[in-house]
């Protein structure tokens, strides 16, 4: 069978992992990336071999990078050309200016969580709405936080029906190395809801959502809490437990065995040789799974540099009707991706 051949536009914190999980895809072939500058992200690649071949905007950009030694290939152009579809992970904004010229060379494209929804025909989960995506032309993920909310609260939907949830996020302030966020030492509030429990209902609109969200000055990660309200009752934490502990995108910890907090993740999986210290997995401690009353809560760390990546790739397939279950579809992707299940 024939690999689908992608691009991916924008080599950042996203990009990069995109590319990488692509590359581990035996059903695809990763043709090249595309950048504009030569970034640190860029000449990491360099110094690595170059093991993706690169792409420039523009012609006046080739000097830049070839007085650093950084080989080009050609045009981002010539690029999407050569390909079924691309991953954009443009900055916001950018990948809708990007959508113009797939749309002129008939490309399909799927879109991170930081564009307008209006930029692609299905706001996309793998897990939650899959189906709606097939054949579809334009995809958008949902954002890291909302990724992994909906893998949990779709894990006990699908098993026991879930009528509403409330949410309060610890919102990591920026990813690691943007120093243009200010935050030090303090805490801010936004408006409520917040945008995940409306794209929640968005993805899954027969739940209420409902959320705030705090923002904290720290970099690794986020935390969620959620209190869950079961449609045909209550949601014990065992049944729960057992629900999270069956999925492959969940990872289900303890406090006691060391997982302090959000860091402890990071720590853990670089331990474990990830690249990058990346885990595609959110985290649900089990200390935090408690009933109350009718309802059922508990809290998840979303590592918001690779929660994403399963997610896109299972909207390469779905766009391109590689799989058209949601079930096969994720399934590949994570053999691919080395998500295992542990017992």
């Amino acid at each position: 069978m024939r690999k689908i051949k992608v691009a991916v536009a924008g080599y950042g914190t996203i990009g990069q992992r995109l590319a990488d999980g692509v590359a581990r895809q035996d059903d695809m072939e990763l043709v090249g990336i595309a950048d504009k500058a030569p970034t640190l992200a860029i000449r990491a690649l360099c110094e690595r071999g170059m093991p993706y071949s690169l792409y420039i905007l523009d012609e006046a950009d080739r000097e830049h990078f070839t007085q650093n030694g950084i080989p080009v290939a050609g045009l981002f152009e010539e690029l999407i050309d050569k390909v079924d579809i691309i991953l954009d992970a443009a900055p916001a904004g950018v990948g809708a200016q990007n959508k113009i010229l797939y749309e002129a060379k008939h490309k399909k494209a799927i879109f991170q969580g930081g564009e307008k929804n209006a930029v692609a025909d299905v706001f996309f989960h793998g897990y939650a709405n899959y189906e709606r995506g097939l054949g579809k032309d334009y995809l958008k993920l949902t954002s890291c936080n909302t990724t992994g909310l909906i893998r949990a609260v779709d894990c006990l939907d699908k098993k026991f029906g879930i009528e509403k949830v409330a949410i309060t996020i610890v919102r990591r302030v920026a990813d690691i190395g943007d120093y243009h966020r200010g935050l030090v030492d303090c805490l801010k509030l936004e408006k409520a809801p917040t945008h995940q429990a409306v794209d929640l209902m968005t993805i899954m609109p027969h739940i209420k959502a409902t959320g705030i969200l705090v923002h904290t000055p720290i970099t690794w990660g986020h935390i969620i809490t959620v209190v869950a309200t079961g449609k045909h009752g209550k949601i014990t934490r065992e049944e729960a437990l057992e629900a999270f502990r069956s999925h492959p995108r969940i990872r289900v910890v303890r406090i006691d065995d060391g997982f302090l907090g959000n860091t402890s993740f990071f720590k853990y999986a670089r331990d474990l040789g990830h690249p990058r210290g990346d885990m595609y997995e959110i985290g649900i401690w089990e200390d935090s799974i408690v009933e109350s009353g009718d309802d059922v809560m508990f809290a998840i760390n979303i590592p918001q540099e690779a929660v994403t990546i399963p997610e896109t790739i299972d909207g390469i397939r779905a766009a391109m009707n590689m799989q058209s279950t949601s079930e096969e579809a994720t399934a590949l992707t994570n053999r691919n991706l080395g998500i295992i299940k542990k017992a």
